[in-house]
């Protein structure tokens, strides 16, 4: 049997924008190879960064006090059989995606690893269409009903490739981009006939997919990107290669997609 490998994640560099406000790659030399004085050295680096930067796994303890640090989650759960939705075609900026959106593109089941793919990966910082604001703060999010079909599909972690798995209009972002935060409830009214809050009241919807998961220990990958437009709708088996860090609330990760072939 042949393995066919690709790799959902989102090259990592010190231009690679962390999630708003967190502290970005930092990469530094502290010994090169000809700075030894008894023969060849080596080269060596220090590296300082948030953990969430680039492709990486929100883990449960980034909210949850007395959930699992990232070390702690068996690898299994890190792996498994999943499938890549794309709804590119269908959202823009500040869209909501539906289950009814994603169950029509691909065969999804119970207990799946799901990653969705909104198009945003092309507003990636390495990418043609750069643009780190409309990644970062204009993606499309879940609907209302999302979160709990989620946890009734008993879905293993979700992936997304886009700056975070909730609407960036029910997080922080939100206060921090009031201008972009009309525009957002502009399109709303006009689609749905509803204020933001009317659709998404504050105390029920704001970080839900990070506040009301993770308790639940349902994860979710940020940053997704890579080989993803080669595998829209199809199913596999599915693997993120996280550190085996005991103390980490998330983690930088290589993300791969394996595809069988008899």
């Amino acid at each position: 049997m042949k393995v066919k490998m690709y790799d959902l994640t989102q090259r990592l560099s010190i231009h690679t924008p962390p999630w708003p406000s967190y502290v970005p790659l930092q990469i530094q030399y502290f010994k090169r190879l000809a700075g030894a004085h008894m023969g060849q050295g080596a080269n060596g680096q220090i590296i300082t960064t948030s953990n969430h930067i680039g492709t990486h796994m929100d883990g449960e303890i980034h909210f949850v006090a007395n959930g699992r640090t990232i070390g702690d989650v068996p690898l299994e759960e890190w792996c498994g059989d999943g499938v890549v939705v794309d709804i590119s075609d269908s959202v823009g900026d500040y869209d909501l995606y539906t289950p009814d959106m994603l169950k029509k593109r691909a065969d999804i089941r119970k207990g799946d690893i799901l990653i969705i793919n909104t198009g945003y990966h092309r507003y990636g910082w390495d990418q043609p269409e750069a643009d780190e604001v409309r990644y970062m703060v204009k993606h499309p999010g879940p609907s209302p009903e999302f979160a709990q079909w989620a946890l009734d599909m008993q879905f293993k972690w979700i992936g997304v490739d886009c700056g975070s798995a909730d609407h960036p209009m029910n997080t922080i972002l939100r206060s921090w981009h009031p201008k972009l935060f009309i525009q957002a409830e502009n399109k709303l009214k006009e689609k749905y006939g509803k204020t933001w809050d009317e659709m998404f009241p504050l105390e029920e919807f704001y970080q839900i997919m990070h506040l009301k998961l993770f308790p639940k220990k349902l994860v979710h990958a940020e940053n997704i990107g890579g080989d993803i437009d080669m595998l829209n709708n199809k199913r596999a088996w599915i693997g993120a290669f996280l550190w085996r860090a005991i103390e980490l609330e998330s983690c930088i990760g290589r993300f791969k997609f394996f595809e069988f072939e008899k």
